[in-house]
C-alpha cells in the first residue's frame, strides 16, 4: 500500500501554480492568519489579522515576507505586489471570500 503524501498546514504545495506567486514565505511559529479584508471602493487596501490587528496592504506584504502571516504567498500583477492565499482544498478561506472589516480610516 502506498504511503499517503502528507500535507503542510497550507496544503499540498506541489500542485501550486508557482507562476502566479513571486514568493511563498515560510511562516514563523507566531504567525497569524488573515481573517478579514479592508476595502475601499471594492479594492483590497488592508488586512485584519487573527489577533485583531489591522494592517495596510503594504504592511501585510512586509509582514508575510518576514514570516508573520501564514497561508499566503506574494504575487505580482502589473508590477503591484499583493497577498494571495495558498491552495488548501478549501474555498472558505480564500482571501477573496473573507469578510470586509470596517475601519475608522
Amino acid at each position: 500500500m502506498a504511503e499517503k503524501q502528507k500535507k503542510s498546514p497550507a496544503g499540498d504545495l506541489s500542485s501550486l501554480p508557482m507562476n502566479t506567486l513571486k514568493e511563498v514565505p515560510t511562516p514563523g511559529q507566531a504567525a497569524e492568519r488573515i481573517v478579514g479584508l479592508v476595502r475601499k471602493s471594492g479594492e483590497i487596501t488592508g488586512y485584519q489579522l487573527s489577533g485583531g490587528r489591522i494592517l495596510s496592504k503594504e504592511e501585510g506584504i512586509d509582514l508575510a515576507r518576514a514570516g508573520g502571516i501564514e497561508g499566503v504567498g506574494i504575487a505580482t500583477n502589473q508590477g503591484t505586489e499583493y497577498l494571495k492565499s495558498l491552495p488548501d482544498d478549501s474555498e472558505q478561506n480564500n482571501l477573496g471570500n473573507l469578510p470586509t472589516v470596517q475601519t475608522d480610516k
